[in-house]
């Protein structure tokens, strides 16, 4: 039997396991095995795979996405270009590696909306947080050439506050991601601090929340009339890309 699952804390929001759960079943995949791993701290991660030599990959959420690295024994060139891991194989020897398969996932969703909505890639956006989630969607403006600045609740050399966002700001940007857990369940009442007046039918807002399907992000975006996609899509295809990572051959 190998053995998959998700480490991160907490994890009463995450899908991933039922995901999971599911494409075993429709596929027929009898011989795997997923499961959820509630850390409550990153230093009990080495315990975890010492305790359980059936582990053959793991998917990571908040808030370890960073700081898992450091028990990272080697990097795919992209998670060490991000400077996120969300996925890692185990291999027969132990050797950990690390990918980020986020990238793939929230690229996909981003590219799949906007074309169904006929809607032009965007040419500027905010991010909203700079945690490992955040470095992914970075990854992907840079590649599809949108410039952006990131939003932080504190002062940072990299990032704008919120207080500093105003019509001006909002007027000049297109797409609007929320890489933050505020929204998600269970605090489903918290929201980015944003002049939402400000938002009209020209911007795309984008919460990397899936659960709920509609955060008050989103709601305040689609009442101003803006686009609004949630990280549903984006959950199936890091998945899909993690399924994917665990099965390759190793070089």
């Amino acid at each position: 039997m190998r053995k998959f699952g998700l480490i991160g804390y907490p994890l009463s929001h995450s899908f991933s396991k039922g995901y999971f759960a599911n494409k075993f079943s429709e596929e027929n995949i009898t011989d795997c095995e997923y499961e959820n791993y509630a850390l409550p701290s990153i230093e009990d991660f080495p315990d975890l795979i010492v305790s359980d030599p059936e582990l053959a990959g793991l998917n990571v959420t908040i808030p370890y996405k960073e700081q898992v690295i450091q028990y990272i024994d080697e990097l795919d060139k992209d998670a060490a270009a991000i400077g996120a891991v969300n996925t890692i194989k185990i291999t027969p020897d132990k050797k950990l590696i690390g990918y980020n398969s986020d990238v793939f996932g929230f690229e996909q969703s981003l590219l799949s909306f906007i074309h169904k909505h006929e809607i032009s890639i965007p040419k500027k956006g905010l991010i909203l947080g700079t945690g490992g989630a955040s470095k992914a969607v970075e990854f992907v403006f840079h590649k599809l050439g949108i410039e952006f600045n990131y939003v932080s609740r504190s002062v940072k050399p990299s990032a704008i506050r919120y207080q500093d966002i105003n019509t001006d700001v909002i007027s000049n940007v297109q797409i609007i991601v929320n890489t933050t857990p505020l929204g998600m369940s269970p605090k489903l009442e918290a929201f980015p601090d944003l002049p939402y007046e400000s938002l009209n039918g020209q911007h795309l807002l984008f919460d990397l929340i899936y659960n709920p399907e509609k955060t008050v992000f989103l709601k305040k975006g689609q009442a101003q009339g803006a686009f609004i996609l949630n990280g549903l899509e984006m959950l199936h295809g890091q998945a899909e890309r993690s399924w994917s990572i665990w099965n390759e051959r190793t070089h």
